[in-house]
């Protein structure tokens, strides 16, 4: 058997480094349930909002926390708008997340979605975290768990953004690397789907988190179907139909599609783009209700001296479409390419 590491090339943080005042930090004590020992690392920026909000960043194979906290905007941002960042980090020799065992795609059943819900259970108890505005995204193998935490810990999580990820529960299996799902010969329908969100959690019957999802078209490592899967299952369990409600043309940037199903599931389709999707946080906070411009169903935010909109700083003129009613490798664990961070 190849082994991953000669399949798969780095994926480093190459464009746009934080230029965040401090520095990341770790948790080395108890925390709550850990079966795996999933690194537990945080940025708190000198000026902490009361009740601030919290986003789990998560990072891709190969990487780190401390590669994710480097190659990405959210402790800057942090900076200004005095939400706290947890960075959880892998704690396997390639550095990517378990997506697949039957234990983390389950509510309190172990693997390394319990570690991840004990940060944010910590967070909230020990640093004054709002439960109510807690966020999780990340990138590739990142991208996946963002999934994974969304499906398995639905009560913890208000929104979620996905650069480049796989469906809840693709992955399942007894390898990490499942090459179908990768390669994007997995489809189900909207139903199939959802039920295996809902299995994750027997009996839930709260809120769930809004999704925000992002895929190249020229993805050849998690390949480009996997969107429409994602969209199908999320739509189904957030109870949207997959028809979108509006579809935007060259929205953040030239070549991007964005697609809305009601609003609590967005998707971007990025012409051209291999793997990753370069990171658009300011269109994340926004998303998140951190900073305002966000769509209807996103309340709160903070306004920032420079507002974007849910839809970034264009520059092709969009076009948008809305229907009435519904509308118009190398494979070292589960990612690969680049990871490159969007100038919003």
């Amino acid at each position: 058997m190849v082994s991953f590491k000669t399949l798969f090339a780095t994926l480093a943080a190459v464009i746009g480094a934080n230029a965040a005042a401090g520095s990341l930090q770790q948790v080395t004590g108890s925390f709550g349930a850990n079966p795996n020992n999933v690194g537990f690392y945080y940025y708190k920026p000198s000026k902490v909002a009361a009740n601030p909000p919290l986003i789990v960043a998560i990072h891709y194979c190969t990487g780190s926390a401390q590669a994710y906290f480097s190659g990405t905007q959210y402790a800057t941002l942090a900076d200004t708008y005095g939400f706290i960042v947890i960075y959880p980090d892998s704690p396997r020799s390639g550095k990517c997340f378990d997506v697949n065992t039957p234990q983390t795609l389950s509510h309190n059943g172990g693997g390394d979605s319990q570690g991840i819900a004990s940060m944010v259970t910590y967070a909230i108890s020990t640093w004054g975290v709002n439960a109510n505005r807690v966020y999780v995204t990340g990138t590739s193998s990142g991208a996946m768990m963002t999934n994974v935490m969304a499906g398995s810990y639905p009560n913890l999580f208000q929104a979620a953004s996905a650069y480049s990820g796989v469906p809840f529960a693709c992955f399942a299996g007894s390898s990490d690397w499942n090459s179908a799902c990768a390669n994007g010969d997995v489809s189900m329908t909207p139903a199939q789907w959802g039920d295996l969100v809902r299995a994750a959690y027997p009996g839930y019957s709260g809120p769930r988190p809004r999704m925000m999802l992002w895929h190249g078209t020229a993805d050849t490592t998690l390949y480009y179907p996997n969107l429409q899967q994602e969209i199908n299952e999320w739509t189904n369990v957030l109870g949207q139909s997959t028809t979108p409600t509006t579809t935007t043309q060259n929205d953040p940037q030239s070549g991007y599609t964005h697609t809305s199903y009601g609003c609590v599931v967005q998707a971007y389709s990025a012409a051209g783009v291999g793997h990753t999707v370069p990171v658009h946080e300011s269109i994340d906070l926004q998303w998140f209700g951190i900073t305002s411009g966000g769509p209807s169903c996103v309340t709160g935010g903070t306004t920032p001296t420079t507002t974007t909109g849910i839809g970034g700083t264009t520059t092709t003129p969009k076009t948008t479409t809305t229907t009435a009613g519904g509308g118009t490798q190398a494979q070292y664990g589960q990612c690969g390419g680049s990871l490159t961070v969007a100038a919003d």
